[in-house]
């Protein structure tokens, strides 16, 4: 199992090229990410799966060993310490398909990733 061969143009076309495993954690995934960001907007962005709310908030994809969760995330020090051992090389994280999907850590990085777009707005207007 890879990335879909075609890039998808909707989100619900980007599972459906998975298996009905794989769907399963990425529907859970997405209805995760829209119960902590009920008003982000949900695209394709990159060919993959994103919300954004002022600005883009995260991105997550589908991989043969894992699901990826963009961008890198900052944060308080416990959530730092709770993602960890997912982090990759570049800071993404990558959330082992042998393991549980941990959904409440992905929730939380979904909102503290909207607090990082709103203090950069916020910043702006100063």
């Amino acid at each position: 199992m890879n990335e879909p061969p075609v890039k998808p143009a909707t989100v619900d076309a980007y599972i459906a090229g998975f298996p009905p495993d794989i769907q399963e954690i990425l529907r859970t995934l997405q209805a995760t990410v829209r119960k902590a960001l009920p008003e982000a907007d949900e695209k394709i962005s990159y060919g993959m799966p994103a919300f954004a709310q002022h600005g883009m908030v995260i991105y997550y994809a589908a991989f043969k060993k894992h699901i990826g969760i963009f961008p890198p995330v900052k944060g308080d020090a416990q959530l730092q310490k709770d993602i960890a051992r997912y982090r990759g090389e570049k800071g993404n994280l990558q959330l082992p398909l042998s393991e549980p999907i941990p959904y409440d850590l992905i929730a939380r990085i979904a909102a503290a990733r909207l607090h990082e777009n709103l203090e950069r707005k916020a910043a702006k207007k100063r």
